[in-house]
């Protein structure tokens, strides 16, 4: 069966990891640090901080945004639940602002209304969904207005540009930008994630906060009767400053990354390519339409989605989703809205008032994209989807 995704390694990937299995430091070593230079400079951003998932980056850039007690936290409904976690697990209070109908990213209308309704909201997560970037000067715009903070989830976006050229990750509009390396996404190091910044203090305060709050760098020390003797530097001493977590990546998984960072623009042309085929081949479609349209050019394309107008086709979801698995097609739904999950019906919110969002995830179905899929394959899943879509 061709799945809706999958990770693309070779050999000199395969050499990498073996290289630091070999002879390299297996973790907190210098293939940490040279993968988050190299990511830094390919987007354009000051700083880079590698983590062990986007999930952790997420929940560090909150904490380090200032979100906690309080205060509130703006994401899009339609997300994967990681980035309205980050509020939760900041003991802050998750909110939503409802997405655009033609590109599937936050409306920076709905933002609006949003920071209206709450006035404690300290960061706002716009998340650049399958690969779009988001309206960002707008959503900057309204953030800043309302004193908040701009953190890009761009999990699905590496190697996506801003409509002014600037490469998401840059920060051009954001305070922070957090990316993942799950094996489905653009290049794979296992799992992981970065945080990039331009801000010195944020990166900082993130260095510690990714392991267990302890001083890095030339960070100034706060017993200063512990931390040297006669004038001179205690060789062993650290101290924990504020309550950390251990959300370290290993030397292990960025070998894999910074491997795969070799291959990131031809990762791309050859999804652009594919995405080109998909919407020529489909742009007269009677019962189903590809969910965006737009920036073709400028995104990272994590995921392929269709909507389809089931009622008409005469199945289900569900069945139709069984006909293309007898077909050998893999397909998946991205994704179902956050406030529809049980815990955040028990916190109180309704799928009902995010309309765009809710009609959306009635439609939505993610088929196969990735990297090494053929043409001969593409060619199979567009009868597939004519044959049983009409």
């Amino acid at each position: 069966m061709i799945p809706y995704g999958r990770h693309h390694v070779d050999e000199a990937d395969i050499q990498a990891v073996v290289d630091v299995l070999r002879r390299g430091a297996l973790t907190q070593g210098p293939v940490i640090e040279a993968f988050e230079q190299t990511l830094a400079d390919y987007v354009g951003v000051k700083y880079a901080v590698a983590v062990s998932s986007c999930t952790a980056g997420l929940h560090l850039a909150a904490l380090a945004a200032g979100v906690g007690p309080g205060t509130s936290l703006i994401t899009s409904p339609i997300t994967f639940v990681a980035s309205a976690n980050a509020a939760l697990y900041a003991n802050a209070e998750p909110a939503f602002a409802d997405v655009d109908p033609g590109t599937v990213n936050m409306s920076p209308v709905s933002l609006r209304d949003a920071l209206r309704r709450q006035p404690n909201t300290r960061a706002v997560i716009p998340v650049h969904f399958a690969g779009l970037p988001c309206d960002m000067p707008a959503i900057k715009a309204a953030a800043d207005e309302a004193g908040a903070v701009v953190i890009e989830d761009a999990a699905h976006a590496l190697g996506a540009s801003h409509e002014d050229g600037e490469r998401v990750g840059s920060c051009a509009h954001s305070l922070m930008t957090v990316f993942s390396f799950h094996p489905v996404k653009a290049i794979a190091a296992g799992e992981g994630g970065v945080i990039t910044t331009n801000d010195e203090a944020t990166y900082r305060r993130l260095l510690r906060l990714r392991s267990h709050g302890i001083n890095k760098c030339d960070d100034p020390l706060e017993i200063a009767d512990e931390a040297s003797t006669g004038g001179q530097p205690n060789p062993w001493y650290y101290e924990m400053q504020e309550i950390g977590f251990h959300y370290r990546i290993t030397d292990i998984q960025c070998a894999l990354a910074l491997s795969q960072f070799a291959k990131l623009d031809r990762f791309i042309a050859r999804r652009r390519e594919l995405v080109k085929c998909y919407d020529t081949e489909f742009a007269g479609l009677k019962n189903a339409r590809p969910a965006q349209t737009t920036g073709r050019d400028r995104s990272g394309h994590h995921i392929y989605v269709l909507r389809f107008d089931f009622k008409a086709i005469g199945v289900d979801r569900g069945e139709f989703m069984r006909q293309l698995r007898a077909r050998d097609v893999g397909s998946q739904v991205h994704y179902i809205p956050v406030p529809s999950h049980p815990h955040y019906r028990r916190l109180g919110f309704r799928p009902e008032d995010y309309p765009n969002a809710e009609s959306y995830y009635r439609e939505a179905l993610s088929i196969p994209l990735f990297y090494s899929l053929t043409d001969d394959q593409q060619r199979m899943i567009i009868g597939v989807i004519r044959e049983l879509a009409g």
